[in-house]
């Protein structure tokens, strides 16, 4: 019997613990899902204040070659003697490349036989015009043959002097087509010559500031590759059409000191003009895109959207142009929670 009474009195208190536990679980229950509407929201703010603006522009382009010339033949004829190799320097004028001329000396020499010919016929028959004993129709004649020999004269030097192909411009040989016993034809390239003795930074720059440029302006231009080392530049030339992407090409000239390649990527930075005093805000206060922006602004303790109007990025703020006054708080974190006309809390 009093076996039975203890096994009762066991079940009793398991009982009991076990209808405390499930209770205890369903509070829990009730709690974890329990909707919780959070009605103030913490947030961090930012005072709209008034700067001194700069107005920085700094681009990327590409150092251009003066010149960059391809050489061509202007006669035909093989090749007989080569003067030049790939990266040395040649001066405007210096024969590159000689073709066979055989043909075209002999020619010079008959059409130097031919003038002087006609010169000696012409200058006879003048004077025996003058003296009245030939017709004057007869000077005719012989007046359009000696023209005649001196054009073929010219032509046959022309052609000679067309056999050595020389350097129309000061600088690097970069690439060589020709060589000894290559057969030409007219036009056929033979070599290309670059000229570095200054070069050009090539550049696209928005029609927002493309106006604000001008030739002659003095410009700044540095490269990477040259551990950010800079030289002095001047913008020589300002496109007047825009590509489709509303970009203008400029372009700036630098007085080359054999450190700029061609082909480098240079970034060029344009001479600063102060635009004086503007409101400026964090970009991180801004909601939407720069051409949609809006802001929250704090009133009180209520956050209300506001849209604004932005301009140039001013050292990591953007300029504020219209919508917003100077003191104004704008909030700066917390903004993927908050909506407009929420209780807000400023956190410090």
């Amino acid at each position: 019997m009093k076996r039975v009474i203890i096994i009762i009195v066991i079940l009793g208190l398991v009982g009991g613990i076990v209808a405390i536990l499930a209770s205890n679980k369903k509070k829990i229950d009730e709690k974890n899902t329990q909707n919780v509407v959070q009605t103030v929201f913490p947030v961090k703010v930012t005072t709209v204040s008034e700067r001194t603006i700069n107005d920085k522009l700094s681009l990327v382009g590409t150092v251009i070659a003066n010149a960059d010339i391809t050489v061509s033949s202007e006669t035909t004829g093989r090749i007989i003697k080569r003067y030049v190799e790939v990266g040395q320097y040649v001066s405007a004028g210096t024969t590159l490349f000689d073709v066979d001329n055989e043909i075209r000396t002999t020619q010079l020499r008959i059409a130097e036989a031919n003038f002087e010919k006609a010169k000696r016929d012409s200058s006879r028959i003048r004077y025996l015009v003058d003296e009245k004993s030939m017709a004057a129709s007869q000077w005719d004649g012989v007046e359009l043959q000696y023209k005649l020999a001196e054009q073929q004269l010219i032509q046959a030097r022309r052609a000679l002097n067309d056999t050595r192909i020389k350097a129309p411009i000061s600088g690097f040989i970069t690439t060589r087509n020709g060589d000894v016993g290559m057969n030409l034809g007219i036009n056929t390239p033979v070599c290309t010559i670059v000229d570095i003795s200054r070069v050009k930074v090539r550049l696209n720059v928005a029609e927002d500031d493309v106006f604000k440029l001008k030739n002659g302006d003095r410009v700044t231009i540095s490269s990477d590759a040259l551990h950010n080392e800079t030289f002095s530049g001047t913008i020589t030339a300002i496109g007047v059409k825009a590509d489709d992407a509303h970009t203008y090409p400029v372009e700036v000239t630098v007085g080359n000191t054999g450190k700029l390649k061609a082909g480098m990527f240079a970034r060029v930075n344009f001479t600063q003009t102060t635009n004086g005093k503007a409101l400026v805000i964090p970009r991180e206060a801004v909601v939407g895109s720069i051409n949609d922006a809006q802001v929250f602004v704090v009133r009180g303790t209520t956050a209300r959207l506001q849209k604004v109007k932005l301009g140039n990025d001013v050292e990591g703020n953007i300029e504020v142009l219209g919508g917003l006054n100077g003191g104004e708080q704008v909030i700066t974190t917390g903004l993927n929670t908050v909506k407009d006309g929420a209780t807000v809390t400023v956190a410090q």
